[in-house]
């Protein structure tokens, strides 16, 4: 971890800071290795501090051997004062996606207004870039979902409700070895499938309509993300075989043309037009990708106006998809990672 410490003390001059109070979850996790659900890190350029309550003291001294352990009760305004006076802190930088506009005023008011700074994405930048042994978690992430969704695929029949195959899905993701969900599987049947983020429920799978099924799995606290479109049964349609081509035509083809150095905006740029080119550029109405890691959603965005920049080492998401109300929808979802410049499939499951 102290390499990461590192890292981000390089970027307080930069951003015109003395010091960063980290308060998000992942990120807490990312820079001390502590997994409880609660604390907070003060990182100074002499200082690494771990702020937590009484039921995480023992465990963060054994995750968090880099850091001084701060215990604290009650909120800011009781424990703050005491932390910040160990060092000369004239400029703290906060998380402004995570932090509560309660907490904010609390910090200005015990360190002075106009020296509590407002920054985004400092340590979530270098999140961005996976190390070999993030990539390890990810890679067993991948495998756990790829072999979930094979044991189940050729079982679902119609007749099933969305829900059964949603549970039927996370059991083989638990028993294959997954730690809790990153995120709620998706099980969307006929019509459902034109809503990408709908709900599992007890709508009954009809035989030959797209089923869109969207899972992850998630080892030692790193993310996996994969979704298929399947058809359950029934006669050959040739609606469902032209819009399947064509969103997998568009992701093929991104991840065969992705480099390193392009924007997420030109790497959606690639799939996005050739779905465009099919007519359908309206029906795809999300981005292309987006960072995995220790959140299922994370730097760097492939998507329309995103200026993150590709490098080796990130691993994101590739899935095109097309949306059509009243029918249904398809949409095809890898985690890849970028090396030597090009796109490499972590996913197997087949297509």
């Amino acid at each position: 971890m102290s390499g990461r410490i590192h890292e981000l003390r390089l970027r307080f001059q930069q951003a015109n800071l003395d010091a960063i109070l980290v308060s998000q979850a992942e990120n807490r996790r990312y820079l001390s290795g502590f997994t409880g659900s609660a604390g907070f890190l003060l990182i100074t350029q002499a200082s690494a501090l771990l702020a937590t309550d009484f039921r995480y003291i023992e465990q963060a001294q054994q995750q968090a051997p880099d850091f001084d352990i701060f215990p604290i009760s009650g909120g800011v305004a009781n424990w703050f004062p005491e932390l910040i006076s160990r060092d000369d802190i004239k400029r703290l930088g906060v998380e402004a996606h995570d932090m509560s506009q309660a907490t904010y005023q609390h910090l200005t008011g015990i360190v002075g207004k106009g020296q509590v700074v407002p920054t985004t994405d400092i340590v979530e930048s270098l999140r961005a870039v996976k190390d070999p042994g993030e990539l390890e978690r990810i890679r067993r992430a991948v495998e756990i979902a790829d072999a979930a969704f094979a044991s189940i695929v050729d079982r679902i029949k119609p007749g099933m409700t969305e829900r059964q195959v949603a549970w039927d899905l996370e059991k083989a993701l638990r028993e294959g070895g997954s730690e809790s969900l990153p995120f709620d599987i998706i099980v969307a049947s006929g019509p459902n499938s034109a809503l990408p983020h709908h709900r599992p429920g007890d709508r009954v799978v009809q035989a030959g309509e797209p089923v869109i099924i969207d899972m992850g799995a998630r080892v030692e606290g790193y993310c996996s993300d994969l979704s298929r479109t399947i058809r359950v049964g029934g006669r050959e349609d040739e609606k469902f075989g032209k819009i399947y081509d064509l969103v997998l035509g568009a992701q093929l083809t991104a991840m065969a043309t992705i480099a390193g150095g392009m924007s997420g905006e030109q790497a959606d740029g690639l799939a996005r037009g050739v779905i465009e080119l099919g007519g359908y550029g309206e029906q795809f109405g999300h981005g292309l990708g987006h960072g995995v890691g220790l959140a299922p959603h994370e730097l760097p965005r492939l998507g329309k106006g995103s200026a993150d920049v590709l490098v080796d080492g990130m691993v994101f998401t590739i899935e095109p998809g097309i949306y059509m109300t009243g029918w249904g929808g398809v949409r095809i979802e890898d985690t890849v990672v970028l090396e030597q410049g090009r796109v490499k499939a972590l996913s197997r499951a087949r297509k």
